[in-house]
């Protein structure tokens, strides 16, 4: 336990910076943005100490956990969402990009529960009633990769 405290006791800016590499490294494996307030409180925190170098580990300590709860606020309610808006806001949600198209059914939905074929692709659907082969349906809604289809008539 002695050399803990001895290294704590001696931390250094380059320490810091190690140490914002490793949140940073952390946070590229996949932990959605979390790290990078922390990231960025450990890089404020060398600076700091490079600036005050007598700096006591408890001080050091309490600036870094503030700085990290401070930048991690500030990246999730005004930072986070910048950049996601889109022109093809529907672009990776394809069941969404089948509402309004119109598919002729090449079999019987039972029950209006099935299977259908969009292009290359299969999907489950749902209707609010039996439908027949040769039906022309239209894709009104989709939950998750769900289709809901209406009859077209």
């Amino acid at each position: 336990m002695e050399p803990l405290i001895s290294f704590i006791a001696e931390l250094q800016p380059w320490h810091w910076v190690v140490f914002c590499f490793l949140l940073l490294g952390m946070e590229a494996l996949g932990a959605g943005g979390f790290l990078l307030g922390a990231a960025a409180a450990a890089v404020l925190q060398g600076f700091l100490l490079w600036l005050v170098p007598d700096m006591g580990w408890a001080v050091q300590f309490s600036v870094f956990g503030a700085g990290a709860l401070i930048f991690t606020v500030v990246w999730w309610f005004f930072l986070r969402k910048s950049g996601q808006n889109s022109e093809e806001p529907l672009l990776n949600d394809r069941a969404a990009q089948m509402v309004g198209r119109i598919v002729v059914l090449d079999q019987n939905l039972p029950g209006g529960h099935g299977r259908i074929q969009i292009g290359d692709t299969k999907w489950k659907v749902r209707a609010n009633q039996t439908l027949e082969a040769g039906a022309t349906v239209v894709v009104v809604g989709s939950e998750g990769m769900t289709l809901f289809i209406e009859s077209d008539r």
